[in-house]
């Protein structure tokens, strides 16, 4: 039987990509009222997304990969403009680049070359996840309202985010290397 795959998940899943230049827009042009409100509805639609793939029993391969390559496209985008901005410092932006790069090409070296496909999210990792959702909300916010203790917590965040992100890319790498099989499938 073919699976549907324009389930009313995956439509919001597509959605939130559709946002991204939107909010990217908003951002490069100095708007960040309209910035703060396409990201929280990105943040809505991601939210949505899961709970409604699990309660409508709905879930399918395309979401399971979107998803996640929805959320990293948000996050990424949300650095780069940021950075262009000069809102948050691009030695952070090229961290959380970089961080994912040397992920997704590991990830694919590995499918490719041993056939190992097990990449399953880590405490740390969804940690850092979360550290860079927050510190661009702040970013934008602070923007909006330059009161003292919103830049203070957004300084704060902005470290714990670079130390977060160099700590889980670190504990993927120790994870992986020790977990991958001793010989590939098939071998």
């Amino acid at each position: 039987m073919t699976q549907k795959i324009f389930t009313l998940a995956n439509q919001l899943t597509l959605l939130r990509l559709l946002l991204i230049p939107f909010f990217a827009l908003a951002i490069l042009g100095g708007q960040y009222g309209w910035g703060l409100g396409l990201l929280l509805a990105a943040a809505l639609t991601d939210f949505l997304d899961g709970l409604l793939a699990r309660q409508l029993e709905q879930p399918t391969a395309l979401g399971t990969t979107l998803d996640p390559i929805a959320d990293k496209l948000l996050l990424s985008t949300a650095f780069i403009v940021l950075a262009v901005r000069g809102v948050v410092p691009w030695w952070l932006s090229i961290l959380v680049l970089s961080r994912d790069t040397l992920l997704l090409v590991t990830a694919l070296a590995l499918v490719l070359g041993t056939g190992f496909r097990v990449f399953p999210p880590t405490l740390y990792g969804k940690a850092c996840t979360a550290a860079q959702v927050v510190t661009v909300v702040a970013a934008v916010v602070a923007e909006l309202s330059p009161a003292e203790a919103l830049l203070w917590a957004k300084g704060i965040l902005l470290w714990l985010t670079a130390a977060l992100t160099v700590f889980s890319g670190v504990h993927y790498a120790y994870r992986t290397a020790t977990h991958l099989p001793e010989t590939p499938p098939g071998a």
